[in-house]
């Protein structure tokens, strides 16, 4: 460890080269991805075992669940910026998240007791407004730092990413297994301890962040707690919401739709050739990462109802509940992240990086190839055996590998694309897309789980259809993509890009994105 007196002429030392608010992030972000993956892996057998929601109706709450969960940073970020300040924000929605973790492991009577399922749809509501409160601005102090040009920040993000991805993995697994093995209060309370393990870490440690994410000017003490009561109506907006799926998929459709013409329109009228052509390369990367999301969502949803039921989950002597397996998505960034990386690079310095568009392409292809991967290995398996546990591996590895070239590209993409003074705007609409790929991917899995069917439950050969048509999907779409992609590439007039201070004005905004992805997001992944 080394100690000195940091750049900023503040004398509470770094750690590692590091201010030592980076650490205290690092902790606070590590337990809150804990908290959320933790319950997130037991979130639709909660919903199918417990509640005894069809797996259609459980499929379609679980993507309205995590569609909400994309768009309220919206409000947090905007509260933060105008008048809270990043670290009040974060440490109020830590406060939320934490209420609706514990609320969590309040099982009632199970079924469908309607007292009980109101205390479950509260718990939602809390956590999807706190992660908008938290998820939107933690990123950002660790940017406010350093400045602009210190040539630590790049480290410092993958530092900070490999908490995300720490915290992703030991939650699926933890919570995970004691949800699913010793009951759900332990696992969902296992979730609202590390979410409150990473409060008390930013709240105590709060001086090392050396005054960093604080309000933008001062604030009477009526006004900011007026502020914490619009975060507290958005919970009783979201409990509505997650309870009236349709509802939420009607707002995706009219704002997205509403949002899209807004961007082309602007684009058309106000912007000078070579910006508008790179406006409608980005709308192009936005509709196709809407495609990933919905076949990636899968991993939470119907993918883990068909490996509780289907998949020979037996290793050396142990069978795995199905819920620790949604850890391989984290185990395998922290493997093949740095891979990516260095491939990137290499073909960099040679001349033959694929182009964002192009990536892109192959991402989808990925995805689409994983389901078929799966389908091929259940039929060669033989339709009345188990799946063989590999084939949940293989899958889980072709999305990881899809995601590390399509999520932090697609971000990098936004940020270079967008004029300085559209790029807030542009991330917006980045968000919004994977929202919508998010409630999506609800849709996709009510298909995969046979609403109608007695009982309430898919079986093993109409799963295996979906994921059929829609692995089919993903790679003819991915296909068309490739071929598509040298005419997005001209769209995107590389050649005439200019460090015009863009990425400077963003004030942190892409990092604020990269953390709102899944854990599989890695900042050394730099595309074209």
């Amino acid at each position: 460890m080394a100690t000195h007196y940091a750049e900023s002429g503040d004398a509470r030392g770094t750690i590692l080269g590091h201010p030592k608010g980076l650490f205290v992030l690092f902790f606070a972000e590590m337990w809150e991805r804990f908290s959320y993956y933790g319950m997130r892996a037991l979130l639709i057998f909660y919903l199918t075992k417990h509640w005894l929601f069809s797996d259609g109706e459980a499929g379609v709450i679980y993507g309205a669940y995590t569609a909400l969960v994309y768009i309220t940073p919206v409000l947090g970020g905007y509260l933060a910026d105008r008048y809270l300040g990043q670290r009040k924000a974060v440490a109020y929605g830590a406060i939320l998240l934490t209420f609706g973790h514990f609320l969590m492991g309040f099982e009632g009577s199970g079924g469908q007791d309607a007292a009980s399922l109101n205390v479950f749809w509260l718990a939602l509501a809390f956590i999807i407004v706190g992660s908008g409160f938290l998820k939107a601005n933690i990123s950002v102090i660790v940017g406010q730092l350093y400045p602009r040009t210190d040539a630590r920040r790049d480290p410092a993000y993958t530092i900070f990413y490999m908490g995300i991805n720490l915290g992703a993995f030991l939650g699926s697994l933890l919570c995970g297994y004691l949800g699913e093995v010793y009951g759900w209060s332990y696992g969902f309370g296992a979730a609202g301890v590390g979410m409150l393990l990473g409060l008390v870490v930013f709240v105590v440690f709060k001086p090392l962040l050396m005054g960093r994410g604080e309000a933008p000017k001062p604030l009477s003490k009526g006004f900011e707690w007026a502020l914490y009561g619009v975060g507290l109506v958005a919970v009783l907006a979201c409990w509505w919401l997650v309870q009236n799926q349709a509802v939420v998929g009607t707002l995706l459709g009219v704002f997205g739709g509403l949002l899209v013409l807004g961007v082309i329109l602007y684009s058309v009228v106000k912007l000078p050739g070579h910006d508008r052509d790179r406006i409608f390369a980005a709308l192009f990367l936005i509709f196709v990462s809407i495609v990933f999301w919905a076949l990636f969502e899968q991993a939470g949803n119907s993918l883990s109802l068909f490996t509780d039921r289907e998949v020979d989950r037996n290793m050396l002597g142990f069978e795995a509940p199905a819920s620790m397996f949604q850890s391989l998505n984290a185990a395998y960034i922290f493997l093949l992240a740095p891979l990516f990386a260095g491939i990137w690079t290499m073909l960099g310095r040679r001349g033959f990086e694929p182009s964002a568009p192009f990536k892109f392409g192959l991402g989808v292809i990925q995805v689409g190839l994983g389901f078929l991967v799966l389908v091929w290995g259940a039929k060669a398996a033989g339709m009345d055996n188990a799946v063989p546990v590999l084939f949940i591996f293989l899958i889980y590895l072709l999305h990881t590998t899809g995601e590390l070239c399509l999520s932090p590209v697609g971000l990098s993409a936004m940020n270079r694309l967008a004029p300085a003074h559209m790029a807030s705007l542009i991330m917006g609409t980045w968000f919004f897309a994977s929202a919508t790929g998010n409630f999506a991917a609800g849709l996709i899995s009510q298909a995969a789980g046979g609403d109608g069917l007695e009982g309430g439950e898919a079986g093993k050969e109409l799963v295996l259809g979906v994921y059929n048509t829609v692995g089919w999907y993903g790679v003819g779409i991915g296909v068309a993509v490739l071929v598509l992609s040298p005419l997005v590439k001209r769209l995107m007039h590389l050649d005439s890009l200019r460090d015009d201070g863009a990425e400077d004005d963003l004030a942190g905004q892409g990092e604020a994105g990269l953390e709102a992805q899944e854990g599989g997001v890695h900042p050394e992944v730099q595309p074209n």
